[in-house]
């Protein structure tokens, strides 16, 4: 890569972290749902290989991820928010559904990773887009074993699509009526379980494939993390404050509609590839 692509891939990589730190302060939303698709765009943009892209982009927002989830997850745990009895019981089939979509992702094409974040993207925009709360599943909380299988369904789409789990977890905590505040603080802990070895997980399945861009290790590139983590931490204060100001519910459709289309253009590239 010459010394102009190296720079463009730094600037692209910059915008993504601002991008995904102005969206999380107006929005509440996990770095993860908006990292990866600016991200599959920019190497899209810069002509990395179509087969390292997507586990390029999961890999790095898996990084970028660990130190928001647990400087969210210590800030949560201070309030009380973390639901500690229902984390013990979930931590076992989180880490297994982890170690379950590393090995898949590991063994799938970019395709269908790709394919995975556009058809989970595609029912998260239908589920912002609406102005009221998940419905309703279940009359009462439901039993370990239900919850076992939420665990090890969050942890295992959750790190094939390079996400904390809270885009999933929290609308899944309402629909069975766990409290909303316990949600989404519980939510930012599950976060660093999915986090700190999804990233392990695509450094190791990553290592000795060629076409990577460069300074990566494995599926995670190193200036990509450098340059967006800090990048998201700056940026997000500036989004809390543009919310204070503008219509939270039609951002937060607005965000549903540019969620709606990249998942749709992830699912065409997957079935006309």
């Amino acid at each position: 890569m010459t010394a102009p692509e190296l720079a463009l891939l730094a600037a692209g990589l910059l915008g993504t972290g601002v991008v995904a730190g102005i969206m999380a302060g107006l929005l509440g939303v996990g770095g993860g749902i908006v990292i990866v698709p600016v991200l599959f765009y920019v190497f899209t943009l810069l002509e990395v290989d179509p087969a390292v892209q997507m586990h390029l982009a999961v890999g790095t927002s898996l990084a970028v991820v660990v130190p928001t989830s647990l400087r969210s997850a210590i800030s949560h745990h201070r309030n009380g928010t973390v639901d500690v009895a229902l984390l013990r019981e979930l931590w076992p089939t989180l880490l297994l559904g982890v170690v379950l979509g590393i090995l898949l992702s590991a063994r799938v094409s970019g395709a269908v990773l790709t394919g995975v974040f556009g058809f989970v993207g595609l029912l998260v925009a239908l589920n912002m887009a609406r102005a009221a709360p998940p419905p309703h599943l279940a009359e009462r909380a439901p039993g370990p074993w239900v919850r076992g299988a939420i665990g090890g369904f969050v942890g295992t789409v959750s790190t094939m699509m390079g996400i904390g789990g809270g885009t999933l977890s929290v609308p899944i905590f309402q629909a069975l009526r766990f409290p909303m505040h316990r949600s989404v603080g519980t939510a930012a802990a599950i976060g660093c379980i999915i986090s700190i070895p999804g990233v392990i997980g695509f450094l190791w399945a990553g290592m000795g494939v060629p076409e990577r861009p460069p300074f990566s290790v494995g599926y995670v590139s190193l200036l990509g993390f450098l340059l967006i983590a800090p990048t998201t931490v700056l940026c997000a204060p500036y989004g809390v404050r543009l919310a204070m100001h503008l219509n939270t519910v039609q951002l937060r459709r607005a965000f549903a509609l540019f969620l709606l289309i990249t998942a749709l253009l992830m699912l065409h590239r997957t079935f006309s590839g």
